[in-house]
């Protein structure tokens, strides 16, 4: 099994589109036996789908994640586990213990408040411009 985090400095990045590197774990019976972290090459989301397809992964952990690329993972056959935090290795290890915490509705949700960048959720394609909201 393939275990991919988006990874930033050893933590969970929190942005799926905007990652620019995910950790991944090689697991066998239960336990990680190597890892390597992966350059996306800026890619953004419904290609990041594409990346960790070519990596042949089976589950991603992440932070804050927009419904297409959710849509994107699944269709895919990665099965995710969003809204997660802190340390990437701990929650890898959290996760073969079957005790990782996350959000199984997590959302693109950092468009609802400004941190310094002025960009519609559309614009970086995952979606319809209002990620998490159904119309």
């Amino acid at each position: 099994m393939k275990i991919a985090v988006t990874y930033e400095n050893g933590e969970i990045f929190q942005h799926f589109g905007h990652t620019e590197q995910f950790k991944v774990y090689e697991v066998e019976n239960g336990a990680v036996v190597s890892s390597q972290v992966v350059d996306t090459n800026g890619s953004g989301h419904g290609a990041l789908a594409g990346v960790l397809t070519a990596l042949n992964t089976d589950v991603l952990i992440c932070g804050g994640i927009g419904g297409g690329a959710q849509m994107a993972l699944a269709q895919a056959g990665i099965k995710l586990y969003g809204g997660v935090s802190g340390n990437a290795d701990a929650a890898v290890a959290a996760f073969l213990e079957g005790k990782l915490e996350f959000n199984p509705n997590v959302q693109c949700n950092h468009h609802d408040h400004h941190h310094g960048e002025d960009h519609v959720c559309g614009d970086h394609g995952c979606g319809s411009g209002h990620c998490g909201k159904n119309h």
